[in-house]
């Protein structure tokens, strides 16, 4: 028989201490079970059907701007299902999140999971399925509200973002794959992130698992508050990879307020082309350290030329705020109240000074036409809004006529693949010239029938066919 000798005292001592640790360690792990209870009643599942022929995956994003991502980065809302789900179906069905604002049913989502779609379904949490209408939408921030008819509905509490912290516990309640109420949990890993092409969010970066379904649902923190909107993922794969993003409650319920009062939202506009302040850069003009947004660029007639910004200039602080990295300016401008005097802290040839810029509204289109007169969306069939070109706009567009869209609502030019800072040239073969010229030859159109519409888009034509309903 194999003599088994005693541990040593120091191992058992050392056992009971690694067990009281785990014990502490798990003790201090939150309890979602009450906020999941308490707050998962104003969390809805958003189904979506679209008539067009466009492919329903990567809905969020157009080919050519896929192509353009120097980065994995994808809007998740669901996978199309049922059937006819390909390419060239004429009816295609997605799943998304979005969460209760007020009793009277405004509910508050992400603008890709409803983009194009002609048929919006909210379900709520005792199963009622309800119509939606789509009240605005935003795609620079990528939300959208909603309105359903309903009263006495359960509502989220909106908390204040700006008070997160990294490390902070969160937990999002979501539809992923379809699945209602599914919930996950992690923290927060960043903040004011910015990714590609999306230079007017300072995103939450967390580690909190989001996929196919997620997308418009909630972010909560421990309080059971409000503090995002679970808008993007990072993936190699397609699928999740431990990096996820939302939308900021902050920013949202800005952009919320504007939707709700005017249907569209006015961004702060400077007028600057800026880089990121390297170590050289830094030396070169005369900083300390790296910091402050570099102006490569003054674009002519913008507020930043009238109020004497200068290539060459580096923005530190914007209002008192400490200007780190170049794109901490575009958030905070972007935010701005247009018509607002700001003051702008600068380095100019090694001297600090300091400048005051009346900001101006952000243009459709980045260096392009600020619309000084045009039609609206619901004024007209097509469902748009267009607006003049002067004469500097038609020379960069490459254009000897025609009206630029600067807005799609839903219906048949949406339907018909119009998109905004597209330029019709003509409609029914007759030219179209000015804002009189379009509504008089919409007003005149027949309906049910088949209507060639040439449009201008990035310099080429091409006709597009457009069918108006009754």
């Amino acid at each position: 028989m194999t003599k088994i000798s005693p541990r040593p005292f120091w191992v058992f001592f050392l056992s009971v201490i690694g067990l009281l640790s785990a014990g502490v360690q798990a003790g201090s792990l939150p309890d979602f079970t009450k906020l999941v209870e308490e707050h998962s009643p104003a969390v809805v599942n958003i189904s979506t059907v679209s008539h067009s022929k466009r492919s329903p995956y990567n809905r969020g994003l157009r080919p050519e701007e896929l192509e353009q991502l120097p980065e994995f980065f994808r809007h998740f809302f669901g996978a199309p299902y049922g059937p006819g789900s390909g390419q060239e179906s004429r009816e295609t069905q997605s799943m998304g999140s979005g969460f209760i604002v007020s009793e009277d049913g405004f509910v508050l989502t992400n603008n890709h999971v409803i983009d194009g779609a002609d048929e919006i379904i909210v379900r709520l949490s005792d199963r009622r399925e309800l119509p939606a209408k789509l009240i605005g939408a935003d795609a620079r921030s990528d939300l959208a509200v909603l309105k359903i008819d309903a009263e006495d509905l359960p509502v989220v509490k909106v908390g204040k973002s700006e008070k997160l912290k990294t490390g902070e516990w969160v937990l999002a309640i979501g539809s992923p794959f379809g699945f209602d109420y599914t919930v996950t949990a992690g923290i927060v890993s960043a903040i004011g992130r910015t990714l590609p092409n999306e230079n007017y969010v300072p995103f939450i970066q967390t580690d909190v698992a989001i996929n196919p379904g997620n997308s418009g649902g909630p972010l909560f923190n421990l309080d059971g508050e409000v503090v995002g909107i679970n808008s993007q993922i990072y993936t190699r794969s397609g699928g999740f990879m431990g990096v996820s993003f939302a939308i900021p409650i902050d920013v949202a319920m800005e952009v919320v307020d504007q939707l709700q009062k005017k249907g569209y939202v006015a961004r702060g506009w400077l007028g600057v082309l800026i880089q990121e302040v390297s170590k050289d850069l830094a030396e070169s003009f005369g900083l300390k350290k790296p910091h402050g947004a570099l102006v490569a660029q003054v674009v002519p007639g913008s507020p930043a030329e009238a109020a004497g910004l200068m290539q060459g200039d580096v923005i530190i602080k914007y209002d008192g705020e400490v200007i780190n990295r170049s794109s901490d300016l575009p958030h905070l401008v972007g935010r701005a109240v247009v018509g607002k005097k700001s003051k702008l802290d600068i380095i100019r040839a090694g001297k600090r000074q300091t400048i005051t810029v009346e900001i101006g509204e952000l243009p459709t289109e980045q260096g392009a036409v600020i619309p000084a007169k045009g039609s609206k969306v619901e004024s007209n069939r097509f469902n748009i809004e267009v607006a003049e070109l002067d004469e500097n706009a038609r020379k960069r567009l490459q254009v000897s006529n025609g009206l630029m869209v600067t807005q799609v609502g839903q219906g048949a030019a949406r339907n018909a693949g119009i998109r905004a800072n597209d330029v019709i040239s003509s409609i029914n073969n007759q030219e179209i010239k000015s804002l009189t010229d379009f509504n008089a030859v919409v007003k005149s159109l027949p309906s049910n029938r088949a209507i060639p519409v040439l449009i201008i888009r990035q310099g080429n034509p091409s006709f597009v066919v457009i069918k108006l309903k009754e």
